[in-house]
């Protein structure tokens, strides 16, 4: 915990990763759970983590604050699930990890904290939402994290800081408490440097609960141990760019280069890819119904408070008829069963995790891409999202790095319910390719090993 405690105090002036920090609480819980070792006691498999927990999660007495001027002095009298499961596991509470006001965007900034800098390249966006998150692992801040993800946001920061975030098959992991418990499209999941480490977290924090509709009857499975597989003649596709979504070139060339790995693991890769028509209609018009759900009283309660891409979104989901939900809700059914069938002839599908690299950090989100203009916040995000709408598990591993030496993430998309044969095959690319052990610049050599 010293350690973590030092790491932190070193570089998290320079990265803004960690917006409120526990050091005294820290400290008294690890000398606890240095005396339940000194007695023998049996102890969770998180025992003495340091873990931070993504700013969206509220914690009992630990201030919570969405990221967002109306929540700035918030402190609840209540604790997320994910938090709770954590510390059963024996992980203890280090602080909290900067999001985008309430997770809107894949860019971690707010009028609260200010914006998350990416370790790689400190005049580039770690992405979002839970960007926090991946910075404070990148730097060896904390060896685990919690994190959400709507439309990528564990999958993105992963992707842009060269660290792991599981997306589970919503109901995997259950959200508590949550104002739209039967809201399909946003999940929690855990994230962590490498795929061993996310299996490990995620055995802790998945498994049913009644509080979580969406979890009942769906069984926790044990991944860490299990992570081993011969992947001799599992048919995987590959999408370069999701059927047409513009994608940088930069981005593009680092993913090639590794579809040899797949094929040396013994995979049979092809060219493929789902149809995905609809899916844009599908996310796009439930997460505005879900955005007046979860944010349109605080709008109403303090108008002018929230950033402009939250107000459009509320809006947008106020403007929404019945008919709109029909038609999304038609899309849904024929995009499932859509999916459903390729994901019968292929275990898995490979894509790029984000369309683009990292980008400045003064620029909120992107506006193009390969001169093609984007004409929402969410665009870029397309190939996050729609792999959302089909509510299958999916994963960012590091797969390289430009030139320049910004990260690169590759997107494993599995079937329904299959995390552990995602994770087996994203563990099988990482012990072959070891991106994962090329730390950013900002980090010190010393003495912590961290």
């Amino acid at each position: 915990m010293t350690a973590h405690l030092a790491r932190i105090d070193r570089l998290n002036s320079v990265v803004n990763a960690i917006v409120t920090l526990t050091p005294d609480a820290a400290l008294e819980g690890a000398d606890a759970a240095d005396a339940a070792l000194a007695r023998g006691d049996d102890v969770g498999p998180l025992h003495g983590l340091p873990v931070a927990h993504k700013d969206l999660f509220v914690t009992a007495g630990l201030r919570t604050t969405f990221g967002s001027r109306v929540f700035a002095d918030h402190v609840p009298t209540e604790t997320a699930l994910i938090v709770e499961r954590e510390r059963r596991a024996g992980a203890i509470t280090i602080g909290k990890t900067n999001t985008p006001e309430f997770g809107a965007g894949s860019q971690t900034f707010n009028e609260v904290f200010g914006a998350t800098r990416n370790p790689y390249d400190l005049t580039k966006t770690c992405g979002g939402s839970s960007g926090g998150a991946a910075v404070a692992l990148a730097t060896g801040m904390v060896p685990i994290a919690d994190g959400s993800d709507l439309g990528g946001s564990l999958r993105n920061p992963a992707s842009f800081c060269n660290v792991v975030g599981l997306r589970p098959t919503p109901g995997r992991v259950p959200s508590w408490p949550d104002a739209a418990p039967w809201f399909p499209f946003g999940v929690a999941g855990p994230m962590a440097r490498t795929v061993a480490d996310v299996a490990l977290l995620f055995d802790a924090i998945a498994g049913p609960d009644s509080r979580a509709p969406l979890s009942v009857g769906i069984p926790a499975v044990r991944c860490r141990d299990a992570l081993g597989r011969n992947l001799r003649d599992v048919r995987v596709a590959w999408s370069p760019d999701l059927d047409g979504l513009p994608v940088e070139p930069a981005v593009t060339a680092v993913l090639e280069r590794q579809r040899g790995t797949f094929e040396a693991l013994g995979c049979l890769v092809e060219d493929g890819c789902p149809d995905l028509s609809g899916a844009d209609t599908v996310f796009t018009t439930w997460r505005a119904w879900a955005y007046d759900v979860m944010f349109g009283d605080t709008l109403d309660r303090h108008p002018g408070m929230l950033k402009d891409t939250v107000v459009w979104n509320i809006e947008a989901g106020r403007a929404l008829s019945g008919r709109d939900l029909a038609d999304a809700e038609r899309a849904r059914a024929a995009l499932h069963d859509r999916v459903r069938r390729f994901m019968a002839e292929y275990e898995f599908l490979l894509l790029p995790v984000a369309q683009v690299l990292p980008f400045d950090i003064d620029q909120p989100y992107v506006t193009e891409i390969n001169g093609e203009p984007l004409p929402t916040y969410l665009d870029w995000m397309k190939s996050c999202y729609q792999i959302s709408a089909t509510c299958l598990p999916a994963i960012s591993v590091p797969c390289g790095h430009t030139e320049a030496g910004l990260p690169v993430g590759l997107q494993i998309v599995g079937r329904p319910y299959d995390e552990l044969g995602v994770l087996q095959l994203a563990y099988a690319f990482e012990q072959a390719t070891q991106f994962w052990k090329r730390r950013p610049p900002v980090v010190p050599s010393g003495r912590d090993g961290l």
